[in-house]
Formats: C-alpha cells, sequence, structure tokens
C-alpha cells in the first residue's frame, strides 16, 4: 500500500493542509510514495487510484470544512458607509410599507361591512319615506281643492250621501268628540336610540314589545263599540289602510310609526273609553301589565282628523 498523509497529532500544533483544489496548493509536490511496479503500468494506475481514494477519505475525515470557505471567511469584505446606509434605508422603507399594508389588513378585518350598506339603506328609507310625506301633503291638498270646487258648483249629491260615504272611507277631514287610547313599550325594552326606521340591536327577545297585532287588535274594538273614525299616531285607518309589520317596523300604510303610540278614535267618548277601560277587559289589560305595558284611556270633547291615504280606484264603480 502506498504511503499517505500521516494523521495529525493531537497534543502537536495545527495541521494547516489545503485541498488539491485551493489557490495555495498549487505548485505543491506530492507527499505520496509509489511503490515500484514492474508490470508496465498497470500496477501504478491501480496504486494512484487507491491513493486517490485514500486522501478523499482523509479530507473527508480530518478536513470537513472546505479551506476556500475558511479562505472567505478570514478576509471578509469591506463595505463602504454609502452602501450601509443605503441597505439600512432599504430595509427601514421596507419595514414601514409592511407595518403599514399590515395596519390595513387588520383594520380592514375588525371592521363591519354591513354597516356601510345598513347605512346607505337607511338614508335611501328614509329618503323615500320623506318624499312619499311630500306627496300624501299635496294629494290632500288638491283633494280639498277639489271638494271647495265641487262644492262651489252645487252638485246633485248635497244630500249627505257623498258627506256620509267620505266620512266611513276616511278620505274627508272630520272633527269630533272622542278618546285618546296610549300605548308604548316597557321600560325595559328602552328605546335605544332607534326611531322606528331600524331594528332594535341588542334588544332582548324576551322583553315584550308592541306589535302589529295588539294595534290591530285594540282598533277591532273601538270599530266594536263604535268608534267612526281611527288614526293612530295621526295617520286615519281607512279602507284601504293596513296595520302591519315590516322587520321590526310597524307601518300604518306606507308610513312608519313609533312607540309610544296614540289610537284616536271619534264617537261617544264615554261609550268608547268603557268599552277600553280595565273593568270591559280584564284579562288584556293584565297580560300587558305582566309584561310592563300600562294603556291609558283619556277623553277629548273635540279632535281632527286628517283623510287617510287612499289608491286609484280602477274597477270599483257606484252601483246606479
Amino acid at each position: 500500500m502506498p504511503a499517505s498523509i500521516p494523521p495529525a497529532d493531537p497534543e502537536g500544533p495545527a495541521d494547516r493542509r489545503r485541498a488539491v483544489f485551493s489557490r495555495q496548493a498549487a505548485g505543491l509536490e506530492g507527499r505520496h510514495a509509489l511503490e515500484h511496479v514492474p508490470d508496465g503500468g498497470r500496477g501504478r494506475r491501480r496504486a494512484v487510484m487507491r491513493d486517490d481514494a485514500l486522501r478523499l477519505i482523509d479530507d473527508l475525515t480530518n478536513r470537513s470544512v472546505d479551506p476556500m470557505f475558511s479562505d472567505a471567511r478570514l478576509a471578509p469584505r469591506s463595505r463602504g458607509r454609502v452602501e450601509i446606509w443605503f441597505s439600512r434605508v432599504i430595509v427601514f422603507a421596507i419595514c414601514l410599507a409592511v407595518g403599514f399594508v399590515g395596519s390595513l389588513i387588520v383594520r380592514q378585518l375588525h371592521s363591519d361591512p354591513r354597516k356601510e350598506v345598513r347605512d346607505t339603506l337607511i338614508s335611501q328609507l328614509n329618503a323615500e319615506n320623506s318624499r312619499v310625506d311630500s306627496l300624501v301633503k299635496d294629494t290632500r291638498a288638491i283633494r280639498e281643492q277639489v271638494d271647495v270646487q265641487s262644492n262651489k258648483l252645487g252638485s246633485s249629491q248635497d244630500d249627505g250621501t257623498m258627506d256620509r260615504d267620505t266620512i266611513g272611507t276616511g278620505l274627508g277631514t272630520v272633527t269630533g268628540p272622542g278618546i285618546t287610547l296610549t300605548l308604548a313599550n316597557p321600560i325595559a325594552a328602552g328605546d335605544g336610540g332607534s326611531d322606528g326606521s331600524t331594528p332594535r340591536e341588542g334588544q332582548s327577545n324576551r322583553i315584550r314589545v308592541v306589535t302589529d297585532l295588539d294595534l290591530q287588535q285594540f282598533v277591532s274594538l273601538l270599530w266594536h263599540a263604535g268608534a267612526e273614525s281611527i288614526a293612530i299616531n295621526g295617520y286615519r285607518i281607512g279602507v284601504q289602510t293596513s296595520v302591519r309589520t315590516a322587520g321590526q317596523t310597524i307601518l300604518i300604510g306606507v308610513n312608519q310609526i313609533q312607540s309610544p303610540y296614540k289610537i284616536q278614535a271619534i264617537g261617544d267618548g264615554d261609550a268608547l273609553a268603557n268599552a277600553m277601560s280595565a273593568k270591559a277587559l280584564p284579562a288584556l289589560y293584565a297580560s300587558y301589565q305582566a309584561s310592563g305595558m300600562y294603556p291609558q284611556v283619556s277623553k277629548a270633547n273635540s279632535m281632527t282628523l286628517q283623510p287617510a291615504d287612499s289608491g286609484d280606484v280602477s274597477f270599483a264603480k257606484r252601483s246606479e
């Protein structure tokens, strides 16, 4: 076997050796002794191959770190002040951009996209309600002008039939004695800043509030007691007027109302007050008081109710 590089002495000084591809290894003579092979060079080729394998094993065992890597670490590259500050500025700008984008993402995650949609819908609803109120006022004014012109022309129906029909259908302004029944939501429900145009957010479902069914029940009782004209919060009940709930908002026709609910009825004040008293309706009043609602009935010597909203009649005609 050919002689190889002797192993390093662990107690002796460090033996710095270079790989064959290192810059300082160029020009060095081999330190390996080769045996004399008399067979024309074939034995020499095999010996060299064995020697290369041994050198590779020795390098892997004693010099696991690449000498070129060690040379690079021993001679670090110098950097100028401009390059250093330029690198710092670039890193600072990247950190600012990442922080800004991260804050935008966090803000977007914490925001409620439904709030913008809800606000938009509320503004549109308020605009439409204002438009409807304006059109209703114009309709009432035009109807009053028509009535004035009809009276001037001296219609043949001055026998009172038209007046009774107008009062019964709720299309004319009426005045007379009657009562006012006031019903409000319980104090525990609170208003929560709601004006009736939006649902009551955060309100407990266990708290009972006034519904459209309650108003419909009182209206039916008043009609049964002999009321001639009824209005809720100033909106007259006519033949085409509905009392219903849209979402959590009570509508009289197309007009929204809110608590407290004032039901005005024209008729015999004493008879209506007795029919709507707690003595006449003990079970109904007990159920309301259990929920924290206390209906109040007051009589009035005179009250005025505006005409109800009515649509166009296309098919119904007066019978001859």
